[in-house]
C-alpha cells in the first residue's frame, strides 16, 4: 500500500484557495454555484482549478464558462480546444457562450469586455451563482496605472475589488481570488500540475488587434512596455507596490463611503429618486465627503454612474460652495442613465434638487 502523503499544492494555489473560501464566507448569502470565466490562459485555468477545489468542499455547483468573442476566424476552434482541456482535467460542466465582441461602444477592448461580462452575468443569474475571474496581481497593477492615467481619483486608482458587482449587472457578484498572486507563480504551479494553457494572441506586443485610434491595446502597452520600463527605471518590481496601493485605497474609500452614506442619510430629504439637500448643511463638510454625497444623490436621481466625471462632480460641488449658493439659481446638466430623459441638478434658494424631464420639454 502506498503510504506517501499527497503532494502539497503550490503556495500560489493554496493562497488562492484560502482567499476564495474567505471571500465566500463574507457574503451575506452563499451562491448556488460558481461560474468561472475561462479563456484558456494561465490565469483563468488556475482560477478554474482553485474554484473547483473550493466548490467541492463547499458542496456547490461549478460551471466553467468559455466566452468566444468571435473576433478571429479560428476563435470557435480555440474555444472547443479549451473545453476539451478542461474536460481532460475533470471539469464536467463546461459551457461555451458565443458573443459579438466587436459590437458596442468604445474600442475593441471595451466592447469585448462588455460582451464578456454580459454573457457571464446571464449564466450567473441562470444558476444563482457568483462569477469567479482569474485577475492576478499583474492585472491589478495594470488597472492601477490605467486609473492614474485617467486621472479619475482614488476610486479608479483603487483598482479591482476582490468582491464587487459585475459591470453592467449590479445584481451579480464577481469574486477575484487571485489578485494577490503573480502570474509567473501561477504558471509555475500549472506546469508542476501538468496543466497546459494557451496564450491569447491579442496580448502579444505585435498583436494586429489595435485600439480605436490604431495604437496598441492599452493593457498590451502597459504589460509589454510601461511596466517593464518602470521596473528598469526604478530597479524594483512595481507590481507589488501598485497592488498594495490599490488595497490601501480600497480601505480608505470604504471608510469615506461609509461616512458619506451616514451624512447623506442624515441630511437627504424628499423621495429616494428625487433627493433634496440643504446647501448650508453640506457646505461645511470636507470636500471628499461632499462629492461622495453628491455622486450618491445624482445616481439616486437617475444619473449614469460610469458617465459621472470629475468635471460633473466639481461643478456640482460648486453649486454648494460657489457664488450665489444661498439666494441664486444655478444648474448643471448631468448624464442620465435613461437615454429618453434629461437630468439636471438645480441650486435654488439654498436647496440642491434634481429634476428629470423629457428632452422635448
Amino acid at each position: 500500500m502506498d503510504t506517501r502523503r499527497p503532494r502539497a499544492p503550490h503556495p500560489a494555489i493554496s493562497h488562492a484557495r484560502r482567499t476564495l473560501a474567505e471571500l465566500l464566507s463574507t457574503l451575506p448569502e452563499a451562491p448556488s454555484a460558481l461560474v468561472v470565466g475561462v479563456s484558456g490562459g494561465s490565469d483563468s485555468m488556475a482560477g478554474a482549478l482553485v474554484a473547483a477545489h473550493v466548490a467541492r468542499k463547499a458542496e456547490i455547483r461549478l460551471v466553467c464558462a468559455i466566452v468566444d468573442h468571435s473576433l478571429r476566424p479560428d476563435s470557435a476552434e480555440e474555444a472547443a480546444l479549451v473545453r476539451e482541456r478542461l474536460e481532460t482535467h475533470g471539469f464536467t460542466e463546461v459551457l461555451i457562450a458565443r458573443v459579438d465582441g466587436a459590437a458596442g461602444k468604445g474600442g475593441p477592448e471595451a466592447a469585448a469586455r462588455a460582451a464578456r461580462y454580459k454573457a457571464l452575468a446571464a449564466l450567473a443569474r441562470e444558476t444563482g451563482g457568483a462569477i469567479v475571474l482569474g485577475h492576478t496581481a499583474d492585472d491589478q497593477a495594470e488597472t492601477v496605472l490605467l486609473g492614474l492615467a485617467r486621472g479619475s481619483g482614488s476610486r479608479s486608482v483603487a483598482g479591482m475589488a476582490p468582491v464587487a458587482s459585475a459591470p453592467g449587472a449590479p445584481d451579480v457578484l464577481v469574486l477575484r481570488p487571485l489578485l494577490g498572486v503573480r502570474r509567473n507563480a501561477l504558471r509555475e504551479a500549472l506546469a508542476g500540475m501538468g496543466v497546459d494553457w494557451v496564450d491569447d494572441p491579442t496580448n502579444a506586443p505585435d498583436s494586429p488587434f489595435r485600439a480605436a485610434d490604431g495604437s496598441a491595446l492599452r493593457r498590451n502597452a502597459l504589460r509589454n512596455v510601461a511596466i517593464p520600463g518602470l521596473n528598469a527605471a526604478l530597479g524594483i518590481s512595481v507590481v507589488e507596490p501598485l497592488v498594495r496601493t490599490a488595497t490601501l485605497l480600497q480601505r480608505d474609500n470604504s471608510a469615506l463611503d461609509e461616512w458619506a452614506d451616514f451624512e447623506f442619510a442624515k441630511r437627504a430629504e424628499g423621495e429616494p429618486d428625487a433627493p433634496r439637500l440643504a446647501i448650508s448643511e453640506l457646505a461645511p463638510l470636507p470636500v471628499a465627503i461632499r462629492t461622495r454625497i453628491l455622486r450618491r444623490a445624482a445616481i439616486d436621481a437617475g444619473a449614469k454612474p460610469g458617465a459621472l466625471t470629475f468635471w460633473h462632480l466639481e461643478h456640482l460641488d460648486n453649486l454648494l460652495t460657489g457664488a450665489g449658493r444661498v439666494a441664486g439659481h444655478r444648474s448643471i446638466d448631468l448624464p442620465a442613465a435613461d437615454p429618453k430623459l434629461r437630468l439636471r441638478a438645480c441650486q435654488d434658494k439654498g436647496i440642491l434638487v434634481f429634476e428629470r424631464f423629457s428632452p422635448s420639454a
